[in-house]
Formats: C-alpha cells, structure tokens, sequence
C-alpha cells in the first residue's frame, strides 16, 4: 500500500509541476519556478497533500545525480582539467571564505561557536542543480562564468562530506583528531572510488561498448549508460561521499564513448522527471506560516546571503586575473543556498547544535535563493557589464587593467582573432600561411603564453571591452573573427565591434543553427553555422565513400523519384 500512496504523491507532484511550468513558460520566466511552487503549495506548510516527503527526497536525489550525469557527458577529462585554478584554488577559498564569513555574522548575531560553525557550512554552498540546470538551458556552460561556476560548484560537492563531518563532530563533541582521522579515510576512499572507475573505463567499458550485442541494439548502450550512473551514484554513497559527484564521474567516462550524445538524449525523458521532483520537493520544506511570522528576519537573511556570496565569489575570482565582469558574473550565479545545505541544517537541528527557529531560517532562506535562482542566473552577464562600466566611469577599476602589452606599437591591417580554441587555431594556421598578420585576443593567461610560445602576436583580454577593442586597434584592423562557442559572449563582441568600427568586417563562428540568425542581426557580415557546414561535409563524405564503394548486383537502387 505505501508503494502506491508514494506513486499517487509523485503523480500529484509531477502534475502540478506541469501546470505551474506551463504558467511560469507562458509569463516567459523559468519553469523551475513552477516546480518550486508546486512543492511549496502541496507542501506541509500548506495544502499538506504530500505525506511521503523521505521518500521522495530519495528520489529527488536521483534526479541531481542524473542531472550531472548528463553534463559529464558532454565534459572530458581535459576539459575538466582545463578548468583549472579556479575549480581547485578558487572553490576551495570560496568555502573558507564564504563559511568564515556566515560563522562571524552568527557570532555577531548572538550564536555560540558551533551554531555559528554549523551555519558558515550550510551558507558556503550554492546550489550544483538549480545553476547548472540554468546555464544549461541557457547555453552557457560554455562561457567564462559558466566554467567557473561549473569549477567552483564541483568543489563544493567535493567538500559536502568533510563539511557533514564537522556539523557531525560539532554534535557528538568529536576531537580534531578524530575529524582529521575521518576525513583522511574519506580521502582513501575517495582515491579508491576514482581508481575504481579509471579501471573501469579504461578495461571493462571499451570492451563492452564495442561488444557485436550491444553495438546492434540500441537499447543496451542506454541500459548500460543508466546502469554505470546509477551504480556509481550508489558505489559514491556507499563510501560516503557525494552520490552527484559519483555520476558526475560516470558521464565523464562515457562522454569519451561513440554512444555519448544518444545516450544524453534517451537518458533525457529520465532526467527531467527525478529533477522536476527534486525541485518540487524543496518546495516542500518551506513552512508558510512561520515564514509570515518572521517575514523581516527572512528579508534581511536572503539579501545578506545573496549579497555577501556574490561579493565573495567576485573577490576570489578576481584573484585568478578574470575581469570584473566575469568574475561578477559567476558570484551572482552562484548567491544562493545549496540543496546539499538542508542536509547540514537537518544534521546540525537534530544535535541540538541549532535552534528550531534558526533551521526554519536557514529553510526557508534556501528556498527562497532556490526561487529567485532563475533570475540571478539570467541576470547575470548583463548585470555584471554593467557594474564593470559603472566602475571604470567612477575610477574604481584601474585603466592599466585594460591596458594590453602592445606598447607603443600601433597595428593596421591585421585581423583581429577572437578566442583560441580549435576554431580559433585553424583561422590563425590559414592567416598564417597566407602571411597575413593576425592578432590573437584571450582571456585565459596560460592559453597566451602558449599562443606567444608559437610565435603568435597573441594578447590577454576580453574583448566583450570597448577599452580591449579600442587597444586592439579594431578601428585600423581588415577584420575581426570570432571565434568563441558561447552565442552570448559572441553576440556582445560583435556588437562591440560594430559600434567602435561600423566599417570593419566581421565573421562569426555559429555553434548553433538556432543562434546563425541573432549574429547576423546583431552585425555579423559572415557566420559559419557548424551544425549546417557539418552537414555538407557529412554528405560529401557519404559521397564520397559511396563512389568508392558501388553497390553489388543484389542490393538494390534506390528507386527514381
């Protein structure tokens, strides 16, 4: 009987959330607002509809875990090695700074010592599904705020299980000693969970993947794909540590597979149910009633929250030489509470180390930062440029910061290169060859020093500036390419340009079909549209090989039109 009333709660879940979705859709928000409202309604606090909430918080976490399932799909090592200092230096900064800076102001508020510990851990987290599920939709797990938030974010699913530990240890009185023996477990463990799957990638998955069964039905690649997610989810829980992080890991793996983007798509109907019931069970936490009461204390709760993490987060951004812009823009990404802090908060209430009133706080607060997490996320780039100008016209932004290393050099002539990856490269090699001068433009220092390694006149910055571009001297240049696969970043260099140099042209690198049109009209003269160029080249190849290969007597021709 309880397998049915748990079934009859997920259906009203799910069918709420469709209909909010549908309603937040047609007001062009996004539909996780919808979601959230559903568990908020159906919730205890205030249609209480909903009477099986452990078991469906099981069954959110399932949706987390696939979510980042999906996304190490479309990642591989290097990429994530590339994300670098940020990822490992910069989270690992942020949580200190973000958690010291919580325990103080609960110092400050009244809290004795480990209340205030407790707190500073649930603050210092943001929230891995709502950000990533929005830079997803949004297409810009690509951008420079996208990979650091992506960085940053992984970190903090790292530091859940060293984090539960300290609330843990705060609760029973535990020793440093006895904390640091654990954590130094969880860090064995940890290395074996990661050795397991290099094994298992590396031997067992090929063999299997390239197996005559499986490469003829279709089916069994997914049925692998869900059973490697799910296993490791499960193998990362049994080890105490993140169950997301353990599917993170698992997509990592397959993304390296042929079967890679069929299994995101099959895997996808999946997803988006168990995500949808993670969202709707969040809402099922927020306690209306009490939220009224204390609707002055909760206001002051959110704006600090936000504020102070999007400060943070913009100051140790900073420090890895990223612009203001950028580095705004990943602080405001990441200002709200994590999913990962209602575990702390119930670890920290039930051993009495808080109060009732301030773990219905703390709910309540990360709900809310879960709610306005859609806007934050859409605001962000344009909000971030914005502040940038406003504090290079008040003198608060250094003008050397946007100085670059040309000297007394002045350019003309030359094509402006945006970006440095593959794209990037291949136009150089062609400007190359054709002795044509090119100046290469990027924002990430290491990438420059190797481009300059080349011998290739190469500079640091963003060419999103208008002091960038001025420095570049776009006004002189023959053309300017951009490279870049975030549409976003892209559509801003090219309006750039086209304000400070209307008579300069500009090709433009499309990832996307959908977004070919909106670079065209922000002033794009050409733009190479890769899914359609892939396409001719696709069929060419097929051309090609089927010259190559005629069809035998018994095969059959396709018949005439």
């Amino acid at each position: 009987m309880e397998f049915w009333s748990i079934l009859l709660d997920v259906v009203t879940l799910l069918a709420a959330a469709l209909v909010l979705g549908m309603v937040f859709e047609r007001l062009r928000q996004s539909a996780i607002l919808g979601y959230l409202l559903a568990g908020i309604l159906l919730g205890p606090g205030a249609l209480n509809w909903i009477s099986n909430k452990d078991a469906l918080s099981a069954l959110a976490e399932l949706g987390v875990a696939l979510l980042l399932f999906t996304i190490g799909l479309e990642f591989s090592w290097k990429r994530l090695r590339a994300l670098g200092a940020v990822a490992t230096a910069g989270g690992t900064l942020q949580i200190l700074l973000t958690g010291g800076a919580a325990a103080a102001a609960g110092l400050f508020g009244g809290l004795d010592l480990k209340a205030a510990l407790a707190l500073g851990a649930m603050i210092a987290l943001s929230s891995t599904a709502s950000v990533l599920r929005m830079l997803q939709d949004r297409a810009e797990l690509d951008s420079v705020h996208g990979r650091n938030s992506l960085g940053i974010l992984l970190l903090q699913d790292i530091a859940v299980v060293p984090l539960v530990l300290l609330v843990t240890m705060l609760g029973t009185g535990g020793s440093f000693s006895q904390m640091t023996a654990a954590l130094g477990r969880v860090a064995v463990l940890g290395l074996l969970f990661l050795g397991g799957l290099y094994l298992l990638s590396s031997y067992l998955l090929p063999r299997l993947l390239a197996a005559t069964a499986i490469t003829k039905n279709r089916e069994l690649p997914i049925l692998l794909a869900i059973a490697v997610c799910l296993g490791s989810a499960w193998a990362a829980h049994a080890l105490e540590l993140s169950p997301a992080l353990g599917a993170f890991a698992a997509g990592l793996l397959l993304g390296e597979s042929p079967y890679a983007t069929q299994i995101r798509a099959d895997v996808g109907p999946l997803r988006t149910m168990f995500v949808t019931l993670f969202f709707t069970s969040i809402g099922t936490l927020t306690e209306l009633a009490w939220a009224r009461e204390h609707w002055p204390a909760l206001v002051a709760a959110v704006v600090a929250i936000i504020a102070g993490k999007a400060l943070l987060v913009w100051l140790v951004v900073r420090l890895f030489r990223h612009s203001h812009r950028h580095a705004l823009a990943t602080g405001i990404c990441l200002a709200q509470v994590g999913e990962f802090s209602f575990v702390l908060a119930q670890s920290a209430w039930s051993s009495q180390i808080i109060s009732q009133d301030l773990f219905r706080l703390v709910v309540s607060s990360t709900v809310i930062t879960l709610f306005l997490t859609p806007f934050l996320v859409a605001m962000a780039p344009n909000l971030a440029r914005r502040v940038e100008k406003r504090l290079v016209w008040l003198g608060l932004v250094a003008i050397r910061e946007h100085e670059l290393a040309l000297g007394e050099r002045r350019l003309s002539g030359h094509v402006i290169v945006v970006g440095f990856g593959p794209a990037g490269q291949g136009v150089l090699e062609a400007l190359n060859r054709a002795g044509i001068l090119a100046l290469l433009v990027e924002l990430n220092p290491r990438t420059v020093a190797t481009a300059r390694q080349r011998r290739i006149l190469a500079e640091v910055g963003d060419a999103t500036s208008e002091p960038v571009l001025a420095g570049l001297e776009v006004a002189a240049a023959r053309a300017v390419a951009v490279t870049v696969p975030d549409h976003r970043t892209a559509l801003l260099i090219i309006r750039q340009v086209r304000a400070l140099a209307p008579h300069v042209p500009i090709i433009a690198r499309a990832r996307y079909h959908v977004y070919a049109e909106d670079l065209r009209s922000s002033g794009a003269h050409i733009v190479v549209d890769e899914e359609r160029e892939i396409g001719g080249l696709l069929g060419q190849a097929v051309m090609r090989c089927l010259q190559h290969h005629p069809p035998s007597p018994d095969s059959g021709q396709a018949p005439s039109p």
